[in-house]
């Protein structure tokens, strides 16, 4: 009989780009699903993707999680090309198990070093005795059998996935599976180690599965977008290619621009038609559109754009993830351009957040940029399914009728009536010069202070309610943190709970405008801060120190990508610190 123990079992799947370590992580996924597993995978690419190096990288327990573990317990190679580029993302502890093909070469030193156990499958040659086989497949049966999985899901998930490539497909799939799942080598190798047990599905309920920028795509249509322009850029495509199908069979359209200013002047042109719009895209993208973004400000038209942040400057490592477009988000724009940026926590925020951010463009009027990266966006996690409920937020505000309309009117809240193109009398140019109420230019200082206080107070004074930031624990130290490196936060503070070291959890997920008042209430009684971020220049700290003034000693924890931040990096930042 198989030893177990409750579930909590990290696996790495390597292998150059193309031969199937992603297809295998997503398939193990959602066979641990089936199974009543919670889980997470993230996918790790080189720049050149194609031929060049790919790992899934997979974590399934009985209970939720929302990040990697500090180690994996097991690694499957599919072959070694370019694995040392691997050895930093997948460290191994003295009892993990390494599975690999002979045929592929020796286990590369600076992998085998770590002393762990070598099982050799020869997972090439297995898969070439069925017709079409993938070595993959082989791993997907592995794998399978190591977790306890009943191969009859395995063939059901299987004729879901690859149905629409024909029969032949499947049933070389289905075949290769199997040969793996009974292999003797595993089956016996196994049974002498003590491995995950099963988790309950009876007791699960019901779970969401799903990326981050399926999350994204999901809330910006729960917000009402009906239009999207965008032009394709890692690791923002992904979303792309999501929303496009279901926009259509919602009635709307995503079209793919020839760059990224076209695709955001798409954008505002929509939005000024009356269409909920929006883009999505990654830094670079960003820095183009910023003069775009300053017309949509002082022209009060409603944009949203989802920046998935990932390696930079320039190029910088565009398939890996850090939380560096921060200070762009928040300063790009020339000139004083009032605007909010938000930043999602984990899979579910991101459904809630940018569904919030496009409930807000529409209401205040603005631009609203909402902020994820890529360990985020291209992972995908098995969650509960989220129970949220946003909190009132009144639709664009549009006039009555045409009778002495001004577009930008001074009023109570700083919010004017937006004519929709065609309605009568409500006729107005938007532009991006300063102008008066009716919107006819103007260079007077008075008009011209007037419309930047109207614009600041609608953004400023705007009730966001208890959205603003997720605050757990209590304690007189607490942790800072914001974006994707919450979900190790809140693991580190789990682990130190069970330690006997109190401390709270402050993410923020409205960034700007600053909320220093609600922040100031949250840190009462706290004594010590630690900041953490993935972020070479600490760009967080400084926006920290910029815009709140805490009366606490703090401490940064912040390093570049593309190795992201672990639970216990934070654990032992806590307790080493003296």
């Amino acid at each position: 009989m198989n030893a177990t123990q409750p579930c909590d079992f990290s696996i790495a799947i390597t292998g150059s780009g193309g031969a199937g370590a992603i297809t295998a992580g997503e398939l193990l996924l959602s066979l641990a699903g089936k199974n009543g597993c919670f889980g997470i995978m993230r996918r790790s690419f080189g720049p050149q993707i194609r031929g060049g190096e790919a790992a899934s990288l997979v974590r399934l327990a009985h209970r939720p999680i929302e990040c990697m573990n500090d180690r994996f317990d097991l690694l499957l190679a599919l072959d070694w090309r370019n694995a040392e580029r691997f050895a930093d993302e997948i460290p191994l502890h003295s009892d993990s198990v390494i599975i690999a093909d002979p045929a592929m070469g020796a286990v590369p030193d600076v992998i085998r070093d770590l002393g762990t156990d070598l099982i050799e499958v020869p997972m090439k040659s297995m898969a070439g005795e069925v017709e079409g086989g993938r070595p993959n497949m082989i791993a997907l049966g592995v794998l399978a059998h190591w977790l306890g999985y009943c191969p009859d899901q395995a063939s059901e998930l299987i004729g879901h996935t690859f149905g629409g490539k024909g029969d032949d497909i499947v049933n070389a799939a289905r075949a290769t599976f199997e040969r793996g799942f009974n292999e003797p080598l595993v089956v016996e190798a196994r049974r002498a180690r003590v491995g995950p047990g099963p988790c309950d599905a009876a007791t699960a309920g019901e779970r969401w599965d799903l990326s981050g920028n399926e999350g994204c795509g999901l809330g910006a249509l729960r917000g009402g977008i009906r239009f999207a322009a965008a032009y394709p850029i890692t690791p923002a495509s992904d979303l792309l290619e999501w929303l496009a199908p279901r926009l259509e069979a919602l009635g709307g359209e995503l079209l793919q621009a020839e760059d990224e200013l076209a695709s955001i002047n798409m954008v505002i042109g929509a939005s000024f038609g009356g269409v909920p719009s929006m883009t999505a895209t990654s830094g670079p993208g960003l820095a183009l559109m910023t003069e775009a973004m300053g017309l949509a400000v002082a022209a009060e038209v409603p944009a949203v754009i989802v920046n998935v942040m990932r390696g930079g400057p320039s190029t910088g490592i565009p398939t890996k993830s850090e939380q560096v477009d921060l200070n762009i988000a928040l300063h790009g724009m020339h000139g004083d351009a009032p605007h909010l940026v938000l930043g999602a926590l984990d899979h579910a925020d991101c459904v809630l957040v940018t569904e919030w951010g496009v409930r807000l463009a529409e209401a205040l009027q603005t631009v609203v940029i909402v902020l994820t990266d890529q360990n985020l966006a291209q992972s995908r996690a098995l969650i509960p399914r989220p129970d949220y409920v946003l909190p009132g937020i009144p639709p664009r505000r549009v006039p009555d009728d045409g009778a002495d309309y001004a577009r930008y009117v001074l009023t109570d809240d700083g919010v004017s009536p937006m004519a929709i193109p065609g309605q009568p009398g409500a006729t107005y140019v938007a532009d991006g010069l300063e102008h008066t109420e009716t919107g006819k230019p103007s260079a007077a200082a008075a008009d011209h202070a007037a419309q930047l206080d109207k614009r600041r107070h609608k953004i400023e004074d705007f009730d966001y309610g208890d959205l603003w930031a997720d605050l757990r624990g209590s304690g007189e130290c607490a942790i800072l943190t914001w974006g994707s490196t919450t979900t190790a936060v809140r693991e580190a503070v789990e682990r130190l709970r069970e330690e006997g070291t109190q401390v709270r959890v402050i993410a923020l997920r409205l960034l700007l405008p600053a909320s220093p008042e609600r922040l100031a209430d949250a840190l009462r009684g706290v004594e010590r801060v630690l900041v953490v971020e993935q972020s070479h220049g600490r760009q967080f700290w400084h926006y920290l120190r910029s815009y709140y003034d805490i009366d606490a000693e703090m401490h940064s924890l912040a390093r570049p990508g593309p190795l992201v931040i672990t639970p216990g990096e934070i654990v032992d930042a806590i307790d080493n610190w003296s």
